[in-house]
Formats: structure tokens, C-alpha cells, sequence
């Protein structure tokens, strides 16, 4: 049972009688009698909210940036109207609108409510309890019952970086000759002769074929295709720094999802693994789960990344050269000690690629200076951004590519520099 508003007013106003006709203390008396016989009346008059028949529909996985709706669909299977209130409830979490949704449901009739969630974080959310508040005729009182209606929403990761699949496409296109434009002189695969023109590498000239034909020929290269990439997806401490408004681990998979959707288009094999206090495969082939879905209970782990065994399984993954792109943090000390002494041993058979996303907090303290604590920060930002530079230059030494951005740019990055590797044929 719940009182109204109107049940606070019409208790002022038989206080309000009560003062001025008290009649020796009896006004009290008859004032209160009144009152409960009217909201005992009001109770009975309601429709019953436990008479209702209950069920939750709608979407039942969204990304991150994106709202979600769900459906509350009410049976009335009483005899009585019910008129009120329903809230559709969901875990903190999750914001919902609107909160309150306004009933009139005559018997034996439904009533569908609609309600826009809008997660605040990824994971799987699960509705709470639908509550209903009656309200009788006379507006004094309310009935009010908690029904179960379950359902779940899975919160995958937002995916910013699908803006860049169109372009990355076309391009991809350019690179592998599908188009009228020809890429002259890169890749591996061997696919047609034709005249030179001027722009053409010398060193794509087919001497023999220029001797047959009278004028210089050249050679026409396509970029390799079914060459297998490696994704590594680091979940340590590291992952859960917030960088901007996101985690470093929100950005490295919107990167990761990018880049399996356009090695994918590319012809190329692509894993996808995890590494925090063990190594695993999330993703064994894209073309049979959806990346979007195989990485949205990817989440970070407060504790160093386990190198040893990262490199251990990408070692026996076999002798197969292949693309091996690291996603971590490019500092000292989550390298330092783990994974930059067992680099060479991965650097000898494949081509690895180190991605870092940069904090942009650290350029913008580097670049202000106005007064003695700032200028303190500013040194202290300079001489991390330096930090950063000197391993960088340390990786390239050992045969690795580096990638560092800030979150708005990295995701472009980490495409531009696969299909920068893919037209030199260095896959």
C-alpha cells in the first residue's frame, strides 16, 4: 500500500476542520474515521497490480554508444482497471527513460511501455523488478506489487573507428587491383605485364619480356593474400588507465575490431588473442563470431601481464611468418622487465608490431606552463613523453614497428601502418 499527494491534502484539510470546529475533541475522531474508511475504500476499488501478467522484449545487445530499447508488456487479468504508475528498473549502471511510465489498463486488455536504456559502461546488465502502483478512484491510495520479468542486455564495445571502414576499403581495393587504378611496383604476388610509364620502379622491369616486345615492359605486383595476422590484446594493469573519457583497453579494442574487419576484407587469416595472467584465443576465426561479440567480456585485469607465456604460445603457433600486432603500453616498466628482452626471439620469424595508445593528458601538461606547479608537471610530462621515444627508438633497433597515438587518432594509425606493411609486401 502506498498513500498519494491527495491523502497528505486531505489530512491538512481535516486538520485544518478540526481547528476550527473541534467540538470538545470529537472532530478528531470523526476527521480520522473519514480518512481511513475513504483510503480503506480507495484500496478496495483499485485494481490489483499482482493480476497482472508481465513479460520484458526487445533488443537484447547494443554498443556502448549506442541506447538500447526494451519493451515491458502488461496483461491486465483481473476484473478491475488498473491506473498508475509502472517502473521499468534496471541496475544503477544503466541509465533508463523515463523513469515512471503512466498505465490506464482496462481488463483483459495489454499495454506495451517502451524504454530507452543507455548503458555507462560494457557488461552484461540484468533487469531488475518491474513495480506497479494502482492507484484507486478516489486518488487517496495506491496498491503497489514488485513483478519478475527477466531479461538481459549485453553492452558491446562502442566501435568509434567504423567511420574509417569505408575509406580503409577503398584503399584496400586500390592496393589489391580491383579497381581501375593499379598500385605499381609493390607487393609479392606476381600479376601482370604491361608497358612502362613514367612514375614506374625501375626495378619492376621484365628485361626479358622488353627484349621480345621492342619497348619496356614492366611487372605488376598484387599485395599477398591468406597471410595470417596476430592480434594481442593486453588486459593487464595497464589496460584499465583511463586515457581521455575511455580506458586504454575501450580504445585498443576498438582498434583490434577495425583491423580484423579490414584484414578480413583483405584475404588474410586473423587471431585474436588476450594476455594478462594467461594467454588465451578469443577470436580463432572471425568469419564464424562476430569480433564485436567474442570481445565484449574482455575486460581488464589489475596485475602484470604474464610475457613469458604470451611469447611462449606465440612461439608455438609454428614456423609461419606472420603479422604479430601487440597492443600494450609503451613504458618502460611494463616492458622493461617482461616482454622487450623476449622480442628477438619473435622478431627472428615474424613481423611484430607494438601499439601503444598515448595519454593526451601527458602533451597537454608538457605544453603548459604557467606557473611553478604546472612547470613541475610540464617537466615531469617531458620527461615521460622522452621516456616513451627512447623505447620506441630501442624497438625499432630490434625489428619491431611502433604505433603510438592518442585515442582519436589510433585507430587510423594501426590500419594505416597494416596496409603500409601489406604494399611492401612485409606481411
Amino acid at each position: 500500500m502506498a498513500l498519494t499527494r491527495r491523502a497528505a491534502v486531505a489530512a491538512l484539510i481535516a486538520v485544518a476542520v478540526v481547528v476550527v470546529v473541534p467540538l470538545g475533541g470529537w472532530m478528531i475522531l470523526w476527521a480520522d474515521l473519514a480518512l481511513t474508511v475513504a483510503i480503506a475504500v480507495d484500496l478496495m476499488l483499485a485494481g490489483s497490480p499482482r493480476r497482472l501478467r508481465v513479460t520484458r522484449g526487445g533488443d537484447e545487445a547494443r554498443r556502448l554508444d549506442e541506447t538500447a530499447t526494451v519493451t515491458v508488456t502488461l496483461v491486465n487479468e483481473g476484473r478491475r482497471a488498473v491506473r498508475g504508475f509502472v517502473r521499468d528498473a534496471w541496475p544503477d549502471a544503466v541509465a533508463v527513460a523515463p523513469e515512471l511510465h503512466p498505465l490506464d489498463l482496462d481488463p483483459h486488455h495489454r499495454a506495451t511501455l517502451h524504454s530507452t536504456l543507455r548503458p555507462r559502461y560494457r557488461a552484461e546488465f540484468s533487469a531488475d523488478l518491474v513495480t506497479v502502483r494502482s492507484v484507486g478512484p478516489l486518488g487517496l491510495a495506491a496498491r503497489q506489487a514488485s513483478l519478475e520479468a527477466p531479461w538481459r542486455l549485453r553492452v558491446l564495445p562502442a566501435f568509434p573507428s567504423r567511420r574509417l571502414l569505408p575509406e580503409t576499403f577503398a584503399r584496400l581495393l586500390l592496393l589489391d587491383g580491383r579497381t581501375a587504378a593499379r598500385i605499381r611496383g609493390q607487393g609479392t604476388e606476381f600479376d601482370s605485364l604491361r608497358g612502362y610509364v613514367d612514375g614506374d620502379d625501375p626495378r619492376s622491369i621484365d628485361w626479358r619480356a622488353t627484349a621480345r616486345a621492342g619497348s619496356v615492359v614492366v611487372r605488376t605486383w598484387r599485395p599477398e593474400r591468406n597471410r595470417r595476422l596476430v592480434l594481442v590484446v593486453d588486459t593487464g594493469r595497464t589496460a584499465a588507465v583511463r586515457v581521455g573519457e575511455l580506458t586504454r583497453l575501450d580504445v585498443v579494442l576498438d582498434a583490434t575490431i577495425a583491423l580484423t574487419a579490414v584484414a578480413r576484407r583483405a584475404g588474410d587469416h586473423v587471431q585474436v588473442l588476450t594476455a594478462g595472467a594467461e594467454t588465451r584465443t578469443v577470436i580463432a576465426d572471425p568469419a564464424r563470431v562476430s569480433p564485436l561479440h567474442a570481445l565484449a567480456d574482455v575486460h581488464p585485469e589489475l596485475i602484470e601481464t604474464d610475457a613469458e607465456q604470451l611469447v611462449a604460445r606465440l612461439l608455438r603457433m609454428g614456423q609461419r611468418r606472420s603479422l604479430i600486432v601487440i597492443f600494450t603500453a609503451l613504458e618502460e616498466a611494463a616492458l622493461g622487465s617482461g616482454l622487450l628482452p623476449l622480442l628477438p626471439a619473435l622478431t627472428r620469424r615474424h613481423q611484430v608490431v607494438l601499439a601503444s595508445v598515448q595519454d593526451p593528458l601527458v602533451t597537454l601538461l608538457a605544453a603548459t606552463r604557467r606557473d611553478a606547479r604546472t612547470t613541475y608537471l610540464a617537466a615531469a610530462a617531458e620527461r615521460t613523453l622522452a621516456a616513451e621515444q627512447q623505447l620506441a627508438r630501442t624497438l625499432h633497433s630490434r625489428g619491431v614497428e611502433v604505433v603510438a597515438e592518442p585515442p582519436e587518432r589510433f585507430a587510423s594509425a594501426v590500419l594505416d601502418l597494416y596496409l603500409a606493411l601489406k604494399a611492401a609486401g612485409r606481411l
